[in-house]
């Protein structure tokens, strides 16, 4: 754990300032994508990298992601450590051979004889107005792809250590950003998008979740964005004598389980909160966890807010209508606790 800093960053500082320190540290790290280099990414994930580290270890690509995926495939196998960003998730369709049939799959058909060290770093998440190829949230497709191993942060604080954590793992990594608390000026800012980080270098492990509020009446189970509308709604409840626990998973694989369960033997109730879809993803597997596990300790059935099967609408009215927010948490607890 690193020490408390009373210096803040926005995420997007604190994912750059973790991969400049490990370019530093590891002359095999460089970084490739759309529009990293002098614009410093459109999510501002790489600002400041190409003065510091010039156009060798910094390379701005052509707009073909199979190209340049396929290419941090092959550079972690010859014994680079990539980082390649995949601007928007909505773009995987493009290069999902690159992704799920050789960057996932080469180190176990190789008997683990060749290790890719690929860090994919893309954005995600909707609320800003830029439909339906432009708005996912996509994490549960690649968590269900063996061989990955799925990050997602909701503070800069986590941003950071778990960047560090990223570039260091010898498996590929596939770390998600959501647009909305990178600290952008051209969206609305989030006040959780800017926090405490340290200067130092540190590392927060794959597979640990973190309580981001204490609670005893109700666990909600959440990770990236909708951590911050959990906690919204978590104080509004605090001001009707509801105690709601809110638990961060910070990574998707390894899955936290253990951390799920011992919520669940306190609060006794469970709401899962995830801006991906309904159906086949993060909120089912939760739930799949305590009802194999701990279902004795449930004091009412489990449930879960998401998005609806829908592609995400253009229309801002109807794009707040299918996002979780906290209005629609503090509804389903009301019903978990029997308000």
């Amino acid at each position: 754990m690193a020490t408390v800093s009373s210096r803040e960053l926005t995420t997007a500082r604190a994912i750059s300032e973790a991969i400049a320190q490990e370019m530093k540290r590891d002359e095999r790290v460089f970084i490739m994508g759309e529009d990293i280099g002098k614009y410093g990414g459109i999510f501002g994930a790489t600002q400041g990298l190409l003065d510091q580290f010039g156009p060798e270890r910094v390379m701005d690509t052509p707009i073909s992601e199979t190209a340049f995926i396929g290419a941090a495939t092959g550079a972690a196998a010859e014994g680079m450590r990539p980082i390649v960003e995949l601007m928007f998730v909505d773009f995987f369709g493009v290069c999902m051979d690159q992704i799920y049939n050789q960057l996932a799959k080469n180190t176990y058909m190789s008997g683990g004889s060749v290790r890719f060290p690929v860090t994919l770093i893309t954005a995600y998440g909707a609320g800003y107005d830029d439909a339906a190829q432009h708005s996912q949230t996509l994490y549960s497709i690649f968590a269900h792809t063996p061989g990955l191993k799925v990050v997602v942060p909701s503070t800069p604080y986590d941003a950071k250590g778990l960047m560090i954590e990223a570039i260091r793992d010898d498996n590929p990594v596939i770390y998600f950003m959501h647009k909305g608390i990178m600290g952008l000026g051209w969206m609305t800012m989030l006040k959780a998008s800017a926090g405490p980080v340290p200067e130092e270098e540190y590392t927060i492990p794959f597979g640990v979740a973190d309580i981001k509020r204490q609670g005893t009446d109700v666990s909600i189970v959440t990770i990236g964005m909708m951590v911050h509308r959990s906690l919204e709604a978590a104080e509004r409840l605090a001001s009707q004598g509801i105690s709601a626990e809110v638990l961060d998973l910070r990574t998707l694989v390894p899955l936290d389980r253990e951390a799920i369960i011992n919520s669940v033997k306190k609060t006794h109730r469970l709401l899962v909160v995830d801006e991906d879809y309904r159906s086949y993803g993060m909120t089912g597997e939760v739930i799949a966890t305590v009802a194999e596990t701990a279902v004795d300790y449930l004091d009412a059935p489990a449930r879960r807010i998401a998005e609806p099967d829908v592609p995400i609408p253009y229309s801002r009215p109807l794009e707040q209508f299918v996002l979780p927010n906290p209005d629609k948490i503090i509804a389903a607890v009301h019903e978990l606790v029997g308000r």
